[in-house]
């Protein structure tokens, strides 16, 4: 058994809105989050919120205001540090039910909680004990994402300004110029520009002392791109404090398949060369330093591993800590369910904990054009479908982060946006298409869904700030929350994650790496379908071959895997496979 410090796992972010104020719920009890950092009008909003609540001075700072954007953030951060800190101290200076609370919470694998069980057995001990809390108390971290994908440039008088000013520059900009000191996480993909950008800001860097103020966290899916990435940026004196690998499907939100590359696989890659990956940036990274004539690192600079997607038992996370070497495993869908954590309302918590296997799905509703995991009868779908029923398809486009597709314009465009789904409506009602061909191109036009309103929805609705009626909600769990229904205290949702409790409903639940397979073994079969359709498209044959391939390594994998460990697996696995003969179809 691995042994940590504090707890041993962390929150990512959840949608745009949802995990935004969740480090000031969770930090003081030492466990980590992450906040999006992609609207800043709803940042703005929160941070006027938190101000009045307590009780902290608050102007606002309007769009008007020469880079607004990075100063939005900027001052929310700081806000969310301040209101973390003055938390801490109270639980260090109290002394009582919110400390217990912390240690209760703690895993039994844990050095902070042995002192504190230590603390109990004598009188000195004690006094050592508190005077350790003031000084080292765990507090967690707070983290932000950035999308690198979400970088939309903006215009003033018709002129597009300068990169600095695009959507990502500048929420890694107001990150850079807050006073937090913790981790960038940075997911979607590279983005060699915004990785350059950040070479501009001292703290990415080491201190006189050798310190490094603010981390960057690279979210990735597989190996090599880590691999890339991490040596880039190292070239760049830019250090990646940690690999943070996602299932490409099993998670919520936008989801990045791989090729038929399963989590299982995935993650024995980073086991077996994560000397390499260590040693062949460190290399590059000291180099660079010196290059720059920058201080170099106080110690040989830590590379954390991490994993989330689809974790849902105790079981599950042990296998993934101590099998797998990783030094801290995500949980993030099931927290939707504690109120105590993230900002839900009340109807759409109530959606998710009724929500079963079949109301999660696979979906289109991304503007993105990439796969989004959701649930079904959110109000935002609710209020989509019924546009479309009226013939008013898509949404008004108020915030356009989302702005990428230019198929009718110059400017890009959303593909919720009523401009855009009028234009390709009518474009298909020109086609004359049979009836069900023109009912799956219809319906697949009028999938994508306003993101910028409906991620951030919930979260003003939660806190009783009034919202345009017109303003409904789009939610994004993991598939694996369809096995939760109990909306949960922190502690309770703690407790199961260190298997002290029990929150998953009665009944059968596919463990992690089979659900994840089983949603491979649906995208393999879709694409298959669809292959047969156009059987002269040698790109897509040779995509699917690969695909194949790719799926029958990760089903051997498991095999190996767990041959002597877990029959009921196997099992499973066999059953599973049986279900896709077109799998073993012959390409």
């Amino acid at each position: 058994m691995k042994l940590f410090e504090g707890h041993s796992f962390h929150i990512p972010v959840l949608g745009l809105g949802y995990s935004i104020d969740s480090p000031i719920n969770v930090a003081p009890y030492g466990i980590s989050s992450v906040m999006s950092l992609v609207d800043d009008t709803l940042i703005e909003s929160m941070r006027e919120f938190y101000c009045k609540k307590f009780d902290l001075p608050f102007d606002a700072i309007s769009k008007k205001v020469e880079d607004f954007r990075a100063k939005r953030i900027s001052s929310y951060l700081n806000v969310v540090e301040e209101i973390v800190n003055k938390k801490v101290a109270d639980l260090k200076n109290t002394a009582g039910d919110e400390l217990e609370k912390y240690m209760a919470m703690l895993p039994y694998s844990s050095s902070v909680k042995a002192k504190f069980d230590l603390a109990g057995k004598g009188k000195q001990a004690a006094e050592d004990f508190t005077k350790w809390v003031q000084a080292k108390l765990p507090v967690g971290s707070i983290d932000v994402n950035i999308m690198t994908k979400l970088d939309q440039a903006h215009q003033k008088d018709g002129v597009d300004l300068p990169i600095e000013h695009n959507d990502a520059h500048a929420a890694l900009r107001g990150y850079a110029q807050s006073n937090l000191t913790s981790s960038l996480v940075l997911s979607a993909g590279m983005s060699p520009r915004l990785y350059s950008y950040i070479e501009n800001f001292k703290d990415f860097f080491p201190d006189i002392t050798g310190k490094i103020k603010k981390n960057i966290i690279l979210k990735v899916s597989d190996f090599r791109s880590a691999f890339v990435q991490g040596k880039m940026l190292a070239a760049k004196g830019l250090w990646v404090a940690e690999y943070r690998i996602e299932s490409g499907v099993n998670c919520g939100g936008h989801a990045f398949p791989t090729n038929g590359v399963l989590f299982g696989p995935i993650l024995e890659e980073f086991k077996q060369n994560r000397t390499k990956l260590f040693d062949t940036c460190v290399e590059a990274y000291k180099a660079a330093l010196t290059k720059k004539e920058l201080n170099q690192p106080a110690e040989t600079p830590e590379l954390l591993v991490t994993a989330q997607g689809g974790v849902g038992t105790m079981e599950e996370h042990d296998f993934i800590l101590n099998h797998y070497n990783m030094d801290s495993v995500g949980w993030a869908s099931p927290f939707m369910l504690v109120p105590e954590v993230i900002s839900i309302d009340t109807e759409t918590m109530n959606l998710l904990a009724e929500g079963k296997e079949k109301d999660y799905y696979y979906s289109g509703l991304s503007p993105l054009g990439v796969p989004f995991n959701s649930i079904k009868w959110a109000s935002m779908s609710k209020q989509r479908m019924q546009y479309a029923k009226d013939g008013k398809a898509g949404n008004p486009c108020t915030k356009g982060y989302l702005r990428y597709n230019t198929e009718y314009t110059d400017r890009p465009i959303c593909t919720s946006s009523r401009q855009y789904q009028t234009k390709k409506l009518t474009e298909l009602g020109a086609l004359n298409l049979p009836e069900a061909d023109y009912k799956k191109a219809y319906d697949k036009i009028i999938e994508p869904e306003c993101l910028c309103v409906g991620l951030g929805a919930s979260t003003i609705m939660s806190k009783d700030i009034e919202v345009k009626p017109t303003d409904k909600v789009t939610v994004c769990p993991g598939p694996n929350l369809a096995y939760f229904s109990k909306i949960s205290t922190l502690k309770e949702m703690v407790d199961h994650i260190y298997g002290r409790m029990n929150l998953l409903d009665k009944g059968y639940r596919p463990h992690m790496f089979l659900k994840e397979l089983n949603m491979y073994l649906d995208i393999f079969k879709e694409r298959m379908d669809e292959f047969q359709k156009n059987m002269e498209d040698m790109k897509e044959k040779r995509n699917l071959v690969k695909f194949q391939k790719n799926l029958f390594d990760g089903i051997n994998y498991y095999r190996e895997l767990y041959a002597d460990k877990k029959k009921d697996v196997l099992e499973e696995l066999d059953k599973m496979i049986g279900k896709y003969p077109i799998l073993n179809k012959e390409l």
